[in-house]
């Protein structure tokens, strides 16, 4: 069968997710059949989305199609290049917060993660006024909107960033590869299909190895219930910054997260899953950006973390999940972030809640306003998944 190099990756991979160490409930373990069907429509599109010469953006991950802690503020886009070609990258800035651009050298493994030495965000390249800009990438040197490609040189990543779901818009992208642009790409062929199909299967098998190494390097090696001073996020880009950590909490325990407001345009948290996923940011607050969050009056964003609803606006839902990863990021800096700008963190009984935050009163909300809190979320997602 032509196919059965990849029936044999998926083979693999549920038992790749049956022995994954974290599995303690029926949760996690359904959790991971979830991600695994994911993983499977995620492979099958970045295998046939696999073109050079006619090349083109693809998402690389979204709501239904998660990997590597992605960020539920983020649009992620990538496509893929020859290091020895000259491509043109047009676009439109959207309102987005940020809008960045990273070209990868190598693949994302279970034991590195990709060099990213050109990355930048759009303050670095010049934009018309209309919102208009042209990029250039290539062996050769150019000028300030060029991007000169390594030798190993694999992929073009683009990010935007939103901090208000309902009101930015994203702008447009596109790419094409100059000596191939007006041809068309070769029929397609029985072994072209073959080898499609065997890619696939390769790359969902790296992809869940991958990102289940990725929490042991950067997590979990960390004490539990702590988070770690803003550092520069690893593989990503100079003026993002993060702060990490995991948590193992009870269901009477809440854990309280204070961090001043940043200056910097962009500043979200989120929690994520033992598979190292966002948890549901749709239909659940499992997420929230300094836009969406309370601030309160001396300046400081108090997330609240449990499982049980202590009717407040800063909640963050653990959504069952007795332990999960806590993520920190600020992006498009314009300074280092300093211990003073990162998260305290404090674990208290759910009932000590309103002797432990100092403007408890000023933070509650009702049902009704939580409802349409989360009704809001959908409807942004929804409006953002159709562009």
């Amino acid at each position: 069968m032509l196919t059965q190099p990849f029936a044999d990756a998926i083979a693999a991979a549920e038992e790749i997710i049956k022995g994954a160490p974290h599995i303690r409930t029926e949760q996690d373990l359904a959790e991971g059949y979830d991600y695994l069907g994911a993983s499977i429509r995620a492979a099958v599109q970045m295998s046939w989305a696999f073109e050079r010469d006619h090349p083109f953006f693809v998402t690389s991950t979204g709501p239904y199609t998660k990997m590597g802690l992605d960020n539920p503020d983020t649009l992620y886009w990538h496509a893929n290049l020859r290091p020895d070609a000259d491509y043109v990258v047009t676009g439109t800035r959207g309102t987005t917060r940020d809008l960045s651009f990273q070209v990868l050298n190598g693949n994302y493994s279970p034991t590195e993660v990709p060099g990213g030495e050109t990355a930048f965000d759009d303050r670095s390249i010049d934009i018309a006024a209309d919102g208009t800009y042209e990029l250039t990438l290539g062996p050769g040197t150019g000028g300030r909107n060029h991007i000169q490609l390594a030798a190993d040189s694999t992929m073009l990543a683009v990010r935007e960033v939103y901090g208000d779901w309902a009101n930015e818009k994203a702008g447009t992208v596109r790419i094409r590869r100059v000596d191939t642009a007006g041809t068309a790409p070769p029929a397609i062929t029985t072994d072209l299909m073959a080898k499609r199909y065997e890619v696939a299967g390769k790359m969902l098998v790296s992809r869940l190895k991958t990102f289940l190494a990725f929490p042991e390097w950067f997590y979990l090696n960390l004490p539990v219930n702590t988070m770690t001073e803003p550092r520069r996020t690893p593989g990503g880009l100079s003026t993002q910054f993060s702060s990490v950590g995991h948590y193992d909490l009870t269901d009477d325990q809440v854990m309280i997260l204070t961090v001043p407001k940043s200056d910097a345009p962009y500043q979200g948290f989120q929690l994520g899953s033992m598979w190292y996923l966002s948890l549901d940011y749709i239909n659940h607050q499992t997420s929230l950006n300094a836009d969406q969050a309370t601030v309160d009056p001396d300046g400081m964003i108090r997330l609240v973390i449990s499982e049980r609803d202590p009717g407040l606006a800063n909640w963050i839902e653990r959504t069952g999940h007795d332990r999960a990863y806590l993520q920190f990021r600020w992006q498009r800096l314009s300074r280092e972030l300093k211990p003073e700008d990162g998260p305290t963190v404090e674990l208290v009984s759910f009932d000590e809640l309103p002797d432990r935050l100092p403007y408890y009163q000023e933070a509650r909300i009702t049902p009704q306003d939580w409802k349409a809190r989360i009704a809001a979320r959908q409807a942004a997602v929804a409006e953002r998944m159709l562009g």
